[in-house]
């Protein structure tokens, strides 16, 4: 069996992965070939955390523009990203993959809230733990909320897997020129203002000397890889 090269990882989807071609809602094939890949790792004696994002069905300040209050806004962002987390749980439980959703605000009946201990608990019996709501609180991302977690369950990485293929020096979509990093430091990413997270992740990360892996989700076998120590996408350390 290969042998990974992490012992616990944080791995976090953006909400628009999860919905494929489609941008909006779920796609359950995608979802269904994540979930097969993340059960190989759990097979191979990984420790799988898992933060998702909800931009597929609400993004917050950006979808409640100047019609709603921010912080009402926020909070739909955060129930978007719990209707992600049961839909992938309940793909990983049909797979057989033990499975355990935790939440940062409290949803009685629906999932468990966040307990550091009780997730570290978890992970060490082989359960995939997913949490939603991000950080519980407005006005911070679901990446910050993927790095706070990671903290706290002392992850080895943060698996960053997005609709890009790693960090460029611009968006690669609009320069032709763009050049793509292997790896980057944190100093670097805050100085150049490359978008690899929001600043309050990026600082989050740096201080607690996490390092972050992005890759492209499109092939969800790159989670597989990154977990095993092959060079994809970019560190940023």
């Amino acid at each position: 069996m290969e042998q990974p090269r992490y012992r616990r990882v944080l791995l976090k989807i953006s909400g628009e992965a999860l919905a494929g071609d489609a941008s909006r809602g779920l796609d359950f094939e995608v979802i269904g070939r994540v979930c097969d890949v993340i059960k190989e790792c759990v097979n191979m004696g990984v420790q799988v955390g898992v933060v998702v994002g909800g931009g597929n069905f609400w993004r917050g300040k950006k979808d409640g523009g100047e019609n709603m209050v921010r912080v009402r806004a926020d909070h739909m962002g955060m129930l978007a990203t719990v209707i992600n987390a049961l839909a992938v749980a309940d793909t990983l439980e049909q797979k057989g993959v033990s499975v355990r959703v935790q939440t940062a605000v409290e949803i009685q009946g629906i999932a468990e809230p966040f307990i550091r201990a009780k997730a570290i608990r978890h992970l060490e019996k082989g359960r995939v733990v997913i949490f939603g709501c991000g950080t519980g609180n407005p006005f911070f991302s679901t990446d910050t909320g993927a790095v706070l977690r990671a903290a706290e369950i002392d992850a080895d990485v943060i698996l960053l897997a997005k609709n890009i293929d790693g960090v460029y020096s611009a968006d690669p979509r609009r320069d032709p020129d763009a050049v793509k990093y292997d790896s980057i430091s944190y100093d670097q990413v805050l100085a150049q203002r490359l978008e690899v997270m929001d600043y309050t992740a990026t600082s989050l990360a740096m201080d607690n000397q996490i390092p972050v892996l992005l890759f492209a989700l499109k092939d969800p076998e790159n989670i597989r890889r990154a977990v095993l120590g092959e060079q994809i996408g970019t560190v940023v350390s």
